[in-house]
């Protein structure tokens, strides 16, 4: 059966629970509905409602989702949307990118990152439209910015215009490294610990030059593996 919006939240409220849900909301401290189903489930149940849709209905499916501002259906639309190849992937891009100002937590942000994440390494020319997120008023979008570009963290053979984009983002990162908002600071050292593993040089360059304009316990997870 093909999955509709009507179904799919039929589907996310059959397999909440209450007391979950109660506990969630308490967690994220975002008001929005919570239906307390857990993320694999979630996970489960996107992956289902995919297999019945094409790209279009994806698209459609994920923005009603989106729209109800149910915390589980935030990160189903999200889910709905991961995927590496996708052929004539510019509507995903072009969802995924107007959630962004819309980012008020971090579960969901991730979740949205994570599937933009896979249509940024499909069309690298998308980072001067993330670039402009670095100077958001909004701080999650200045985090979007970075948790978006993880994969460039992770090559361990990376090409020259990889490098370029990893520096691209250093550079961010350097601009943002006096921001005191602790998901900024968070998401700084993220970014450094994951390119220790891959690129140890480079991150040891960045700490040396900017490490001082960090929080403490930024500095401390972003050389943890140093």
């Amino acid at each position: 059966m093909t999955a509709t919006l009507e179904t799919a939240l039929a589907d996310l409220h059959a397999a909440g629970d209450e007391g979950r849900a109660a506990e969630v909301a308490a967690y994220h401290k975002v008001p929005r509905p919570y239906l307390g189903v857990p993320v694999p489930v979630v996970t489960e149940l996107a992956k289902g409602w995919r297999e019945t849709l094409d790209v279009p209905e994806r698209v459609a499916l994920a923005d009603g989702l989106w729209r109800t501002d149910i915390h589980e259906a935030r990160v189903a639309a999200a889910k709905l949307l991961v995927q590496a190849r996708i052929k004539g992937d510019d509507a995903v891009w072009r969802l995924i990118a107007s959630w962004v100002p819309e980012f008020d937590a971090w579960a969901i942000a991730d979740h949205a990152c994570d599937a933009g994440a896979r249509r940024l390494v499909a069309d690298p020319s998308r980072i001067d439209e993330v670039e402009g997120w670095t100077q958001s008023d909004s701080f999650w979008s200045r985090r979007a910015a970075l948790v978006i570009t993880l994969p460039w963290t992770k090559q361990n053979f990376p090409k020259p215009h990889d490098l370029a984009i990893r520096d691209r983002v250093l550079g961010w990162a350097a601009s943002m490294a006096d921001d005191r908002e602790w998901f900024i600071q968070k998401a700084i050292a993220w970014w450094l610990r994951e390119l220790s593993k891959h690129d140890p040089e480079r991150a040891r360059g960045f700490l040396d030059a900017h490490g001082q304009r960090l929080k403490p316990f930024a500095r401390k997870e972003a050389g943890k593996y140093l």
